[in-house]
């Protein structure tokens, strides 16, 4: 049905523009009819407790929710809504070679979403998911509390070892809040360096020309992590004992938590920090 509307319409597009604007008077015309007759279908309905609850389950096959949609005889689903707030914020991202998928809804007032591509496993994850992705869906969705990230499945690099990009696309809007850390030289390959910045202890990390910052405290009980043994990859916190991914920010030993991470870039042989505040 979609199909053979869409080729009228490209018929119509080629018509002059009287034509076009008759048959465009005479579709706002039948809309308005199918409209005001379906409104008084559903308030009929709706005045009897018993059927009111067989309106909604018809409303939910696709078929008559995309008419009532479109006759705007009832509001954006929920899921529709979030679809539209990731909508909004997956051109970055996929200019980036990442994108974010929904995952499930669990009304009133939850969403799991899944990073993927280059967004999944990214340093600058949580970065994205607090300035872009979690903006977005509250600003469309004021209702939804809590927002879940679930664990991708896909790579997270272009197979050749060089990162898609060290910076979360969200921090690249702005050129300011930049600040000259240290050099590349100054961080050991697959080790970390500690640096005291604006009253900010930091913690890089790098893997050859690969460089992660985060905030240097465990996501457990805030304990800094400089003194924690770092071994093929991985810190593990001196104190209690939580293992860190240094690529990705996440915690092996308890996956809901993560470090929080800092926007990073290398700028020559100088890395330069994003710092809040």
């Amino acid at each position: 049905m979609l199909k053979s509307i869409e080729s009228l319409e490209a018929i119509v597009q080629g018509w002059d523009e009287s034509h076009r604007l008759t048959v465009e008077a005479l579709r706002q015309a039948v809309d308005d009819l199918h409209k005001e007759a379906f409104a008084r279908v559903i308030r009929g309905i709706k005045a009897e407790p018993a059927a009111l609850e067989a309106l909604k389950q018809v409303a939910s096959d696709e078929v008559v929710y995309a008419v009532l949609r479109y006759l705007e005889l009832v509001k954006p689903s929920l899921h529709e809504r979030i679809e539209q707030a990731l909508g909004s914020v997956r051109p970055l991202l996929q200019g980036h070679g990442g994108n974010v998928e929904l995952v499930s809804v669990a009304p009133p007032d939850t969403v799991e979403i899944q990073l993927v591509g280059a967004c999944d496993g990214c340093p600058s994850s949580g970065l994205t998911l607090t300035e872009g992705i979690e903006k977005a869906i509250r600003e469309h969705c004021p209702e939804i509390l809590t927002i879940k990230k679930v664990k991708g499945s896909l790579p997270a690099s272009n197979g050749h070892g060089a990162a898609v990009s060290f910076i979360s696309p969200f921090a690249l809007r702005s050129d300011t809040g930049w600040h000259a850390a240290v050099t590349l030289e100054e961080i050991p390959d697959a080790g970390i360096k500690v640096l005291e910045l604006n009253g900010q202890s930091l913690l890089f990390s790098r893997q050859d020309h690969r460089v992660t910052c985060f905030e240097n405290a465990c996501a457990h009980m805030g304990m800094p992590l400089d003194m924690g043994e770092v071994e093929q990859g991985v810190i593990t916190c001196p104190y209690h004992g939580f293992r860190y991914d240094l690529s990705s920010g996440e915690c092996l030993t308890a996956p809901e938590v993560q470090l929080v991470p800092r926007a990073v870039r290398v700028v020559g042989s100088t890395v330069e920090v994003k710092l809040k505040g």
